[in-house]
């Protein structure tokens, strides 16, 4: 499932350059997608929390976590179908309403799986569970760029069509819809509870939660932010000069890096793994999948006829990639497994390859701005487990909360697109730049231990 809502999540970086050549549209209403899809996560998880606020009783809890993933799975395939009707009438507001359903049901898939993988063991390995999670998520979201582009331009069509958006969301549609199947008759336990969760907004009276939801929102925005528009970015002159089926594909080392990080931090945060075991085996972790990476990145797809064929980028020209592959692994050895120190770190870094992409020029920029990725990687899972941490019963009401702040998704991007009418690509980079800096505060203050916890 966190495959599934990240492979389709990233989509919409593919959609944002597929419509702009089909469409011909300027940055701020191709922001509309993203403005559409994580504004749907700010106002389903406000309604969510104002039924279990105002009823003292949490929906997840009464109906069990399973089948309320079961039917998040099946809204997320009535709106992945709702494309292809978009398709047939052309319609671009049509898309953005297809995508505002498909959200409400990643919306669901958050609330119910986030939480359902931080119970699913003891409360002190967490963040290891979730991380491991979200590895999976960035598995779909590196895979997601590739397979789109395959099905758009040369599955479904042999050149840019609105209906081969229209056939490929379809066919995820289906997907979707069996896996909510598979779900509902699986074995995976309920975690069905009647217990009433704290009524009214008592919950927003934790105070790590309060900051965590913050967080979230900047840390999110920022992520979509510079995904978003790394496409363009490549295009630019100044920068790559890419075309746009190659722009697109390069988002494989962004939300591969992603990947790396948060598989590494898995292992990372594991007490139940030796310090020598840890090293090595986040080393070959980062490296194989690294090498994942590569050989998708080295699929490619022919503009004019939609062929398939096979064009690895050479190994000198993404050294700067490696170099930030080795910066990854010491940032780690540095945090020691310490969820708050690691978002510290992590973020600090992506402030300096930030400047970097505002600063420089071509391959330096364009790499420093990919790499990012490499160090978003931890964001979500140990933000997350750190605001739920001790919410008990209360768990999926505080997770509604986080996942309303998603709407960074949508707020940071839109700023940005705007920045990019009025200034250029590259200044624009200066709004998850400042997400960064909230990130750092967030790590060194906004998250306050308990006296009982360790470390």
């Amino acid at each position: 499932m966190f495959f599934l809502w990240g492979f389709i999540t990233v989509m919409n970086d593919v959609l944002i350059n597929t419509f702009s050549e089909i469409f011909k549209l300027p940055p701020t209403e191709l922001s509309y997608i993203q403005l559409a899809f994580f504004g749907s996560f700010f106002i389903i998880s406000l309604i969510y929390f104002l039924l279990s606020s105002l009823s003292g009783k949490d929906p997840i809890n009464a109906i069990g976590y399973k089948n309320g993933m079961a039917i998040s799975l099946l809204v997320c395939g009535l709106g992945c179908s709702s494309f292809y009707f978009a398709a047939l009438n052309t319609s671009y507001p049509q898309f953005i309403l297809a995508l505002f359903i498909l959200a409400a049901g990643v919306t669901f898939l958050q609330i119910c799986a986030n939480p359902y993988a931080t119970i699913l063991g003891p409360e002190s390995t967490a963040s290891s569970r979730l991380n491991l999670a979200q590895g999976f998520n960035s598995l779909g979201t590196t895979l997601g760029p590739i397979v789109g582009l395959l099905m758009i331009y040369s599955l479904f069509s042999n050149s840019t069509t609105i209906m081969g958006v229209g056939k490929t969301y379809l066919a995820y549609g289906i997907i979707f819809l069996i896996a909510a199947f598979i779900v509902k008759l699986s074995n995976l336990p309920a975690f069905e509870n009647n217990t009433k969760t704290a009524s009214g907004f008592d919950v927003l009276k934790n105070r790590n939660l309060k900051f965590g939801i913050v967080a979230i929102f900047f840390y999110v925005g920022s992520e979509v932010a510079v995904g978003s528009w790394i496409g363009a970015f490549g295009k630019d002159p100044y920068i790559m000069n890419l075309d746009p089926i190659n722009a697109n594909a390069f988002l494989a080392f962004f939300w591969g890096g992603l990947m790396i990080g948060r598989l590494m931090a898995s292992i990372s945060l594991n007490e139940n793994t030796s310090q020598p075991s840890k090293l090595l085996k986040m080393g070959l972790t980062s490296l194989i999948i690294f090498l994942l990476i590569w050989t998708i990145k080295g699929l490619t797809v022919d503009e004019h006829n939609g062929q398939l064929g096979f064009s690895p980028v050479p190994f000198m020209d993404i050294s700067y990639y490696g170099v930030f592959l080795i910066i990854n692994y010491f940032a780690f050895l540095i945090g020691k497994g310490k969820p708050q120190k690691l978002i510290v770190i992590f973020s600090g870094v992506n402030l300096v390859l930030l400047l970097i992409g505002i600063f420089a020029s071509g391959p330096l920029a364009f790499w420093s701005i990919l790499g990012t990725g490499l160090f978003f990687s931890i964001g979500w899972s140990n933000i997350f487990a750190l605001s739920i941490k001790g919410l008990g019963n209360s768990a999926s009401q505080g997770s509604s909360l986080l996942v309303m702040a998603i709407v960074g998704g949508a707020c940071l991007p839109w700023i940005q697109s705007h920045l990019i009418e009025a200034y250029s690509i590259q200044v624009s980079f200066v709004v998850p730049l400042l997400g960064m800096i909230y990130l750092i505060f967030y790590g060194l203050n906004g998250y306050k231990r308990n006296l009982n916890e360790d470390g």
